[in-house]
């Protein structure tokens, strides 16, 4: 009976330890999330007060001017986009998450486009993924050879000031965070900052899958190829797991 107590009491600590540990593991995973999660939402903050500055220049510049129907609506879209933008980041909760906004945002940004050349009377401009320097800049307008440090040459997508800028040599203006107390471009942020990006580039059919492995692996970003090779050793070593333990007993 003692003997039984005994190990009873022991079962109970060690139940106690591991609920304890457990738990302790759940906040420090709950921790770096959010350290993780916190500096790419003060990110899309930024990307979303831009996106407002820019609906209050359009206010300006289209002060006492008519719009037409096709430019009400587009008008219209970037306003729904802005609110929207803003409700979805004040729920963010999870970097994931952060795609949406992004998306959300480019939408609005090819909206104001829109309205600018229907006021203007010019042909609506073709969707194209926005600036890779910089995705505030908005809309890109070509594709032009660029070689990052320690990187191979690539075609990336720029807006037109960036695109003259690497055409004449000089350095675009590239979109710095911070990691530690280093400024590094946003593809080389860490891993919660692929939705981000993904949310601006993943749209655009194969470029969702060439572009962005380019810019988080051979960019020197979060080496995306190798996770994903990593991610798939780990998915088949559980399912061999899985059909060991299936099989086990039958005699072949």
């Amino acid at each position: 009976m003692v003997e039984l107590l005994v190990i009873l009491a022991l079962l109970a600590v060690l139940l106690v330890a591991f609920g304890a540990s457990s738990r302790s593991k759940q906040r420090r995973e709950l921790e770096r999330r959010e350290a993780e999660l916190a500096p790419v939402r003060k990110l899309v903050f930024e990307d979303i007060t831009a996106l407002g500055v820019e609906l209050q220049d359009l206010d300006a510049d289209l002060a006492g001017q008519p719009l037409d129907p096709g430019a009400n609506a587009d008008y219209q879209r970037a306003l729904d986009a802005y609110e929207a933008a803003k409700e979805a980041g004040d729920r963010v909760a999870h970097a994931d998450e952060v795609k949406n906004v992004t998306s959300i945002l480019d939408d609005g940004r090819y909206a104001i486009v829109c309205v600018r050349a229907r006021v203007a009377g010019e042909p609506l401009p073709t969707r194209r993924p926005p600036c890779f320097f910089d995705p505030r800049h908005g809309l890109s307008v070509a594709d032009v050879p660029w070689t990052p440090a320690g990187g191979a040459r690539r075609d990336v997508p720029a807006c037109a000031l960036d695109a003259e800028r690497v055409r004449l040599g000089a350095e675009p203006d590239i979109r710095q965070v911070m990691v530690g107390s280093r400024r590094v471009p946003y593809w080389q942020g860490g891993r919660a900052y692929q939705p981000y990006a993904a949310g601006y580039y993943g749209g655009f059919a194969m470029m969702d899958f060439m572009f962005m492995g380019m810019m988080f692996g051979a960019f020197g970003g979060f080496d995306a190829i190798g996770e994903l090779g990593e991610g798939l050793g780990e998915g088949l070593g559980s399912i061999g797991e899985g059909l060991g333990d299936m099989f086990d007993g039958f005699d072949f």
